[in-house]
């Protein structure tokens, strides 16, 4: 709301119906958008990481140089098919950004962790410290967002 046509001041409206604002709104929308736009990014990094897992494990099921499930324990072969299916799903809602995207890829990478301790051989070791920092970063990513994003305090 400008003061008059000629004067360049604006006066800044309290949506909040507050007296006294603390924090720069403008500046807190930059740091929001800023989180937001790296969760986003990693998100999709990631995605594009459990497409390419999810599909070797496709690849494992329908195009393998042996008869998998001929070779494999029970237990390798449904979780050929888990990882090929979780893998996929994850992939899909981590790429759209969905709350449920990244509930599924935390399954799919404790899940991941799990896989490398029960089954040796079936992914490799290195996997548990990928998974834990993948996690790890995404909960720095997320809470950050969150937490720009957070309104100002009013008094």
């Amino acid at each position: 709301m400008k003061l008059s046509p000629g004067s360049s001041k604006t006066v800044a409206r309290a949506d909040s119906g507050a007296a006294i604002h603390l924090g720069e709104p403008a500046r807190i929308a930059g740091e929001a958008n800023r989180a937001g736009l790296f969760l986003i990014v990693f998100k999709r990094l990631l995605a594009g990481l459990w497409v390419i897992q999810g599909l070797l494990q496709w690849n494992a099921i329908l195009l393998p140089a042996e008869p998998l499930f001929d070779k494999v324990s029970a237990l390798g072969g449904a979780a050929v098919i888990f990882f090929a299916t979780v893998n996929l799903v994850a992939a899909v809602g981590l790429w759209l950004a969905t709350p449920w995207g990244g509930v599924i890829w935390l399954l799919s990478a404790i899940a991941q962790i799990f896989a490398v301790v029960a089954l040796p051989g079936f992914f490799s070791m290195l996997w548990i410290g990928a998974d834990i920092g993948l996690i790890v970063i995404y909960f720095g990513l997320t809470w950050r967002a969150s937490h720009a994003g957070a309104a100002p305090r009013s008094v």
